[in-house]
């Protein structure tokens, strides 16, 4: 896991992809953290991603850098603890003056049963299961 998370934070920002009914919806992120040994990302509840993944929590996220991608395909579960939202906000303290570990508007996500593949037009794909 730690390789796909190195990449995503390399990336800077990557993609994630969720469903709106019938319609995908991709947009970019930037937040990538391992917390209690899980990775772990960031949004607000407020925010239709938000409720895209409680009603379909299956998602996939992609990343790209130096002629290498990355595609990270699982569910995400919301951990509602006081103590991975301030793990996460502190990671990246520049979304403390958007988010706060005790408003009602900040969410983390881990995923669960996720397998991450890294890929390149000259190498051998690279599975990571986590």
């Amino acid at each position: 896991m730690e390789r796909a998370v190195n990449f995503l934070k390399e990336a800077e920002t990557y993609f994630l992809a969720t469903t709106e009914g019938d319609q995908p919806r991709v947009r970019p992120f930037g937040t990538a953290h391992v917390y209690d040994g899980k990775l772990y990302i960031q949004t607000g509840k407020s925010k239709p991603v938000s409720e895209q993944i409680h009603k379909n929590p299956k998602v996939e996220i992609c990343a790209f850098k130096n002629g290498e991608w990355i595609r990270i395909e699982g569910t995400l579960k919301e951990d509602p603890s006081i103590e991975a939202k301030k793990s996460m906000l502190d990671a990246y303290p520049q979304l403390r003056g958007m988010y706060d570990e005790n408003d009602a508007n900040t969410e983390v996500f881990f995923f669960e049963n996720a397998t991450a593949v890294i890929y390149s037009f000259t190498n051998a794909p690279v599975i990571i299961n986590f």
